[in-house]
């Protein structure tokens, strides 16, 4: 089956469809290209052959010896190249490009197809080790999604669209739960500070961006790491927090206006919106049933 949806090799290093493009090639005597860099997204899946991948970022040559089961996502700017030690040996792999406006249209779907994106922007981390059984889970979406490119079905578009989306979460999915299985000491370590910092700063201003820069983390990872850890988003936990504080202010006899202008709502309507959808009543119902002092 690999045989026939083998791609020959072409140079380009450019993009020709708009969103994505996907290779399996098998080639011996490869001769080492230049370094070079792209303006989309390259992900690669390492089968066979005896190379050293080189990688210039942060103005460091990052080289890996490869070994099958390597994945490497490179950003858009990032000069690399493959240099064969060997090139006798037959070299295998699979390539996966996908544009900077197909990785955004996905983001609005959903970020947790970004962590490795965000993990290689952010930290410059590049090359992963799959092992077998993840390998395989990421090389059959690799020949699922070149199965449906190859062929012509009925709904073709929309099954290509799903196989795209398979292929990158399983990517993102398996060196996730990878890496969460070494570090999940450290991780309950960041969220309890970050929860101890949201407690003691809920009437400044919090956002995803502020608190991800104040722990030295991607917002991405901020925002995996509450939806993981609570099931909910850091903004909907920032807002259950503020409405306890409200809360807690009405019944004890500050004024309602006083009260969700210090925490951080725009408006009445907005904490209005918030406070009947979090207690079921009314700022005023709830004061008036479980509070002293004025409602205004």
């Amino acid at each position: 089956m690999k045989n026939k949806l083998r791609s020959s090799f072409n140079s380009r290093q450019y993009m020709v469809s708009s969103d994505f493009e996907v290779f399996y090639y098998s080639d011996k005597d490869f001769k080492t290209l230049s370094p070079h860099a792209h303006d989309y997204y390259e992900c690669y899946l390492f089968i066979e052959g005896d190379i050293t991948m080189e990688i210039f970022a942060g103005g460091t040559v990052h080289k890996q010896k490869m070994s099958p089961g390597d994945l490497m996502l490179v950003p858009p700017g990032i000069m690399h190249h493959a240099v064969m030690d060997d090139p006798s040996r037959n070299y295998r792999r699979f390539v996966f490009w996908i544009s900077r406006d197909c990785c955004e249209s996905l983001t609005q779907e959903s970020i947790d197809y970004m962590y490795l994106i965000q993990k290689a922007e952010a930290f410059h981390k590049y090359i992963y080790h799959l092992p077998p059984a993840q390998f395989h889970q990421v090389e059959s979406r690799f020949l699922r999604l070149l199965e449906e490119i190859s062929s012509e079905r009925y709904g073709s578009d929309a099954a290509r669209h799903l196989c795209l989306c398979d292929l990158i979460l399983t990517i993102n999915r398996v060196i996730y739960d990878e890496e969460h299985k070494e570090s999940g000491q450290d991780e309950l370590s960041l969220f309890q500070n970050i929860l101890s910092y949201v407690e003691n700063n809920l009437e400044d201003v919090l956002s995803l961006e502020d608190i991800a820069g104040k722990f030295y983390v991607s917002k991405y990872y901020v925002a995996h790491l509450f939806k993981d850890t609570l099931g909910i988003s850091l903004h909907q936990y920032i807002i259950k927090k503020r409405l306890d504080e409200c809360r807690n202010a009405i019944t004890s006899g500050e004024s309602i206006t006083s009260s969700y202008e210090r925490f951080g709502f725009r408006d009445y309507s907005s904490f209005f919106k918030a406070f009947r959808k979090e207690y079921g009543m009314s700022p005023k119902e709830y004061q008036s049933l479980y509070g002293r002092g004025p409602s205004q």
